[in-house]
């Protein structure tokens, strides 16, 4: 330290105290790497100390100033040349050669992605996922306005009082290496915010071209200023620390892996910033002892499709139906694996492996992980504390069973082992399924598959983030983050009674 306070070096084995009565080491490695003009962050929840080099902490600011000047900016924006920014996105999207510099840009993420032996299954632009992209553009185009809806009016004698709706400010977004992502964090231009955002390494490649033939693009073309949607162009972790270290976000959200997750919304909000986070994904299906076989079933297989955060992760099942439907379960999860052309794994929860068959029990499986097939046990046993983890599979569905004694069985180990996300709850007696839907503490429930739980697909709306319950619930916001979820509300006065006093 010199003497105007700046931390110019790091020494190794400096004590860093955090949390009020814990401490945390400098290690040689970061003491080595610190050099004058980089940031450390301490995060008092975990003792973790995060280096922020000089070059990703300016990377970060410049992206955030130029959303903040643009933010400032769209208080003169109508709504039709944000509907314009919209459609011009889309249209350009929808344009094959726009189309081919980002598809070849993503092939060449993707075949850097398989080198490493990284998963590429949500990396992949596919021509869906291009579909997509564009009817959630559209959608935001034919939204209606985001600023200036009337919440609420208050008549009082001489004088009136409007709530409506404005503006949130400056949001900030990070998400795993999903191209489809990058048009949904545009949505919040709708309500005239504007974002900065970095996506993940294995897609920087894919996000510039999507940035420089069709995002910067439909900003010029529609006279929005370029800022309101930036990209934090970098591929450091440190560049996304630093975003959400900036007290300028008036929002946070955040999409990956469950650690790295929980520590951005960390770092937010010791920043000040309210954040929405979905770490951990996974859903559990419950069939209760009014389930209806076929039904069960069919909602098995029609959640194991593919591996994504509403994916079938955990499956209860009433010993006194156990016998009936444990075979039906069974089927489905082999079914959904040949659909996909490859085996199937199954975790069991110690004690409920006598439901199995001993077809199941000795078999082995030929399952597809990120770096290629692997021979290994069908079936395996999982300890009931381990029902919180999430399977991610690539082409082999992965899921856990478990065998209870009631539905408030199941209820109770969701409440205390899961990320508290997607429940669905297969019976035929509306009681139970209104019983259940009090009791669970869960973001979303249903009756039948899960993966329904998606922005776009159940409100038609392309979604920024669903937010797990894991880290606490939202104030006044739904699971469900969408662009035009995210707005604050002002007051305005009108006085007619030019005597009016108190």
């Amino acid at each position: 330290m010199t003497g105007n306070g700046k931390l110019e070096r790091l020494d190794a084995g400096t004590p860093i105290p955090f949390g009020g009565d814990r401490v945390a080491y400098v290690s040689p490695a970061l003491a080595e790497a610190f050099r004058a003009g980089d940031r450390l962050i301490v995060l008092q929840t975990t003792g973790d100390l995060l280096h922020l080099p000089l070059s990703a902490h300016q990377t970060a600011a410049r992206a955030v100033d130029r959303a903040v000047e643009a933010f400032e900016a769209m208080a003169g924006v109508d709504e039709e040349r944000i509907s314009a920014f919209f459609e011009a996105f889309a249209a350009r999207l929808a344009a094959a050669e726009v189309w081919q510099a980002i598809a070849q840009a993503n092939e060449r993420d993707v075949e850097r992605a398989r080198a490493r032996g990284a998963s590429v299954t949500r990396l992949i632009a596919s021509e869906t996922m291009r579909r997509d992209m564009i009817a959630g553009l559209r959608a935001w185009r034919d939204a209606p306005a985001g600023r200036g809806r009337l919440v609420e009016r208050q008549e009082h004698d001489g004088w009136s009082v409007e709530l409506s709706t404005a503006p949130l400010g400056v949001v900030g977004f990070v998400f795993e290496g999903r191209p489809n992502v990058f048009a949904d964090a545009v949505g919040v231009l709708r309500g005239g915010n504007t974002v900065v955002f970095r996506i993940g390494s294995d897609a920087l490649g894919t996000a510039r071209a999507l940035s420089e033939a069709a995002l910067a693009p439909a900003l010029r073309e529609a006279g929005l200023p370029e800022g309101a949607a930036a990209l934090v162009d970098s591929a450091e972790h440190a560049a996304g620390w630093a975003m959400f270290a900036d007290p300028r976000l008036s929002l946070a959200v955040a999409r990956g892996s469950g650690r790295a997750v929980a520590q951005l919304g960390a770092i937010a909000r010791q920043a000040g910033t309210p954040v929405s986070l979905h770490g951990t994904g996974g859903a559990w299906l419950m069939a209760d002892a009014g389930a209806d076989p076929d039904r069960f079933e069919a909602a098995v297989l029609a959640s194991l499709d593919r591996k994504v955060c509403n994916t079938l992760n955990v499956c209860c099942i009433l010993r006194s139906r156990a016998e009936e439907l444990t075979p039906r379960f069974l089927a489905a999860l082999d079914e959904a694996g040949a659909r996909r052309g490859h085996g199937v794994k199954l975790h069991v929860v110690t004690g409920s492996e006598t439901w199995l068959p001993s077809s199941w029990r000795t078999a082995r499986s030929l399952v597809r992980r990120a770096d290629g097939d692997h021979d290994e046990a069908k079936v395996e046993s999982l300890a009931v504390g381990d029902l919180g983890v999430e399977w991610e599979w690539e082409e082999s569905p992965e899921v856990s069973l478990v065998i209870v004694e009631s539905l408030d069985e199941a209820i109770d180990l969701f409440n205390r082992h899961s990320p508290r996300f997607i429940a669905s709850v297969i019976s035929e007696e509306e009681a139970a399924k209104s019983a259940a839907f009090a009791a669970l503490d869960a973001a979303f429930v249903g009756d039948g598959f899960t993966r329904w739980v998606d922005g776009q697909y159940a409100l038609q709306r392309p979604e920024l983030g669903l937010s797990n319950w894991q880290s606490g619930r939202l104030f006044a916001r739904g699971g469900f983050l969408s662009g035009d979820g995210v707005f604050t509300v002002r007051a305005r006065m009108s006085q007619q009674d030019v005597r009016l006093h108190r």
